[in-house]
C-alpha cells in the first residue's frame, strides 16, 4: 500500500509508475494517510481549550514510517535558505527529525531543533535542544494549527536565542484563525492542508 520504492519503480497500491514521481504524488499520499489515520470523531477538548467533535491526532502519521517518509519528502522540498527545522515539542519534533533525515538525503543537509516548553532546570539549563549554530535561519514547523499559540511559542524561543525564522510550515490547519494570528504578527506560514482537505469541516 501507498508509496513504495523498488529499483526504478515506484508502486501504488498496486499500480506502478517509473521513477521520477512528482512531489504532487507525494502530497496527495500524504494527504491520503492524514485522512486514514489521523482523523478521529468525537467530542475532544482542544489544546487551546475549546472543544470540537473531531480531532487531528498527526502523530499516527508523523510517527508513522510511511508517514514520516512522505513528510521528509515534501517539507525537504519547502526549505529554502534555512540552516535549521524545528519547534514546540512535541508535535513538531518527528517532523523536523524527518525533514533533517531527507535533507541529508537531497544532499542539503539542515539541522533539526527542539524547543523544550520551559527551560531546562538542570544540566546545560536549555530552552532550544539541537546543534543549531547561534544566529542560524530556521524554519519552525508544528503538526497541527488551531489558535497558533505553539507556533508563535517556537518563534518567540528562537528569537529570544538570535535566530532569524524565515518562516513556519504546519501539516494542517483547522481553520480556527490560527494561520491569520501568525500572519498578522509578520510572519510567513505555509500549510501543507486544512481540514477541509482532509474531509471535516472547520470547527
Amino acid at each position: 500500500m501507498g508509496i513504495a520504492v523498488s529499483g526504478c519503480e515506484i508502486c501504488y497500491t498496486g499500480r506502478s509508475k517509473k521513477a521520477g514521481v512528482s512531489m504532487a504524488d507525494y502530497k496527495e499520499r500524504l494527504r491520503d494517510v492524514l485522512k486514514e489515520k489521523a482523523v478521529i470523531f468525537g467530542e475532544v477538548t482542544l489544546s487551546s481549550g475549546e472543544k470540537s467533535n473531531y480531532y487531528i491526532d498527526c502523530r499516527k502519521v508523523t510517527l508513522d514510517a510511511e508517514g514520516a517518509f512522505l513528510i521528509g519528502e515534501v517539507l525537504s522540498d519547502m526549505l529554502e535558505d534555512a540552516d535549521a527545522v524545528g519547534g514546540l515539542t512535541l508535535g513538531a519534533d518527528p517532523i523536523a527529525t524527518a525533514v533533517a533525515v531527507k535533507s541529508y538525503e537531497k544532499g542539503k543537509p539542515v539541522e533539526a531543533f527542539i524547543v523544550r516548553k520551559g527551560q531546562k532546570a538542570h544540566g546545560m539549563m536549555k530552552r532550544i535542544e539541537g546543534p543549531i549554530e547561534p544566529g542560524s535561519n530556521v524554519i519552525i514547523v508544528d503538526d497541527v494549527i488551531t489558535k497558533g499559540g505553539s507556533i508563535l511559542e517556537a518563534i518567540e524561543a528562537a528569537e529570544a536565542e538570535g535566530h532569524h525564522v524565515i518562516k513556519a510550515i504546519c501539516l494542517v490547519d483547522r481553520q480556527q484563525d490560527g494561520s491569520d494570528i501568525i500572519r498578522d504578527k509578520g510572519y510567513k506560514l505555509e500549510m501543507l492542508f486544512t481540514t477541509a482537505d482532509l474531509g471535516v469541516s472547520a470547527g
